[in-house]
């Protein structure tokens, strides 16, 4: 078998004197996984970790066989913060135009992420004039930005309208069909049919993992919010 693109070993990260992650180990192949779990779970600070922007108390993440963070990972990670990571001052073009002069990928790449996340009619109006779900599909755009071998998205369909959230679904696996590994989060357990592997987190520990029909036939369970309910309180509390 091919070496995962993400390699977490017995990661132990402490914020504000709390261990918020207390030595977790797991992997991540190509393909959309889902880390799920309720909000202050962890999946911010995991996150966080794997692409090298959280201080770790000890562990190692290992992302396409190099340590979190490494120079070498610049343009083969692309990650999506909750808020917004774009200037709200200049056009969602000249954005993109300015991160790809940063990671030193062409025009052309800056024009493909625009048309992947449905902005191109919006191309020339400054971000800061944009609704919320379009700012967050700037972000998303500028992530895209010379084709990651890792996505990592966070929480990117909070407030969107159903019909964006599965057009942006359809984006993640467009995606992840071209080799990449996609890792996004949720606390919505609906979004967790939408992904090929599910993680579900609580209290910063991984409580599941494999197929969502997988976990769910392991669990007797009808759906993925209802395995969780039977994992974290047992079958007779969750029925």
């Amino acid at each position: 078998m091919s070496a995962p693109v993400v390699a977490v070993r017995d990661l132990v990260v402490v914020r504000g004197g709390v261990e918020v992650l207390p030595g977790i180990s797991l992997d991540v192949a190509p393909g959309v996984t889902g880390l799920l779990g309720p909000s202050g779970c962890g999946k911010t600070t995991l996150m966080r970790a794997l692409v090298g922007a959280q201080r770790v108390r000890s562990g190692t993440v290992e992302v396409l066989g190099e340590p979190a963070g490494s120079a070498g990972l610049r343009t083969r990670v692309g990650y999506v913060t909750q808020a917004a990571s774009v200037y709200d001052d200049l056009t969602v073009a000249e954005n993109l135009a300015f991160f790809a002069r940063v990671l030193g990928v062409d025009r052309a790449s800056a024009e493909e992420a625009v048309a992947a996340v449905g902005l191109h009619d919006t191309r020339e109006k400054v971000v800061g004039r944009l609704s919320g779900g379009q700012r967050s599909r700037v972000s998303l755009a500028v992530a895209l930005l010379g084709s990651p071998d890792l996505l990592v998205l966070d929480e990117p369909t909070v407030g969107l309208d159903p019909v964006l959230r599965r057009d942006l679904w359809a984006l993640f696996h467009r995606i992840a069909d071209g080799g990449a590994a996609v890792l996004v989060s949720s606390h919505v357990m609906d979004e967790a049919e939408r992904c090929d592997r599910l993680l579900l987190m609580r209290e910063g520990r991984i409580i599941a993992d494999g197929a969502p029909e997988e976990i769910r036939r392991s669990t007797g369970a009808r759906d993925v919010e209802e395995a969780f309910l039977r994992l974290v309180e047992g079958p007779g509390d969750a029925a």
